[in-house]
């Protein structure tokens, strides 16, 4: 199995939103927002090449949007989305399987492109996988969260054929269509029924980190963020998961750090914190 992390670009959000109830004033040494309170945020993506599929792990924002849509988020930087697969050898028509960690915009949008009149499958010869409570929970969504799931994103994944869905439980992990070292885990507080791929390489197992930890900046217990549905069920999964990749030193693979692509954590008298940080390609080195 080898790894590639694939870069779609850069986007701005509220840092208020990001960091929830924490205080500007300290979170704003972590992410220096410009003037109106925007910071700079990464959409990493991660693509695994294993026997005779190359899955892709969310795909990012996309870029069928109207000016006016794109404009709150300031899209930016030197990345995309093709670009980043031509780097690792690869096209959208090489990709075999996307695994969509959950609905919102920034995580699927890439998902789908215009063709004309039609919105078409940007992955031509690839399964889409979610799960059916997230499916659900995305085209019937609630007001608060209705701005993140947008129907161009989602109903043509099921209009096209290529929807998968994989079993939903609500501890430990499920294997993904039987490919050996790779599972779902799932998380609740975020969005409902949100995967996270977990991936064994080499002995070590590295874990796709979507928006349970979208950086490592949220590592500590009281960063959550404003945008969770359920926060206190982010709490209580941030605290187990982070002893668990603590105790077995899992190495962690942030979707939006716009600084590092991956950690590893320890135990400290704070807490549990950052232990070490690198590219992907750096930990699997050491």
């Amino acid at each position: 199995m080898k790894l590639y992390p694939i870069h779609t670009g850069n986007f701005k959000l509220d840092g208020g939103a990001m960091f929830g109830v924490v205080p500007k004033v300290i979170w704003q040494k972590l992410n220096a927002p410009d003037e109106n309170n925007l910071c700079a945020w990464a959409m990493r993506c991660l693509l695994i090449a294993t026997g005779d599929r190359l899955i892709l792990i969310d795909n990012g924002i996309g870029d069928k949007q109207d000016a006016k849509f794109l404009g709150h988020y300031h899209l930016h930087g030197e990345h995309n989305l093709d670009s980043s697969l031509q780097q690792a050898g690869f096209s959208k028509d090489d990709i075999t399987d996307v695994i969509l960690t959950h609905l919102h915009f920034d995580h699927c949008g890439g998902s789908i492109i215009r063709n004309g009149e039609e919105l078409i499958p940007a992955f031509s010869n690839a399964r889409f996988w979610s799960n059916q409570r997230h499916w659900q929970w995305a085209t019937h969504p609630n007001a608060r969260e209705k701005a993140s799931f947008l129907s161009e994103n989602i109903l043509p994944i099921e209009a096209s054929g290529k929807l998968n869905f994989l079993p939903v439980v609500q501890s430990g992990t499920v294997a993904f269509d039987n490919i050996p070292g790779i599972s779902i885990r799932y998380a609740y507080g975020h969005t409902d029924a949100m995967m996270l791929p977990q991936m064994e390489v080499n002995g070590k197992t590295i874990v796709f980190m979507a928006d349970l930890l979208p950086a490592a900046a949220h590592i500590p217990l009281p960063y959550v963020m404003a945008y969770d549905m359920f926060p206190l069920q982010t709490l209580q999964e941030k605290k187990a998961f982070l002893e668990e990749a603590a105790d077995k030193q899992y190495i962690l693979f942030f979707e939006h750090d716009p600084l590092h692509e991956c950690a590893t954590l320890q135990r400290t008298e704070k807490g549990i914190r950052v232990k070490d940080t690198g590219t992907l390609e750096e930990m699997l080195a050491r």
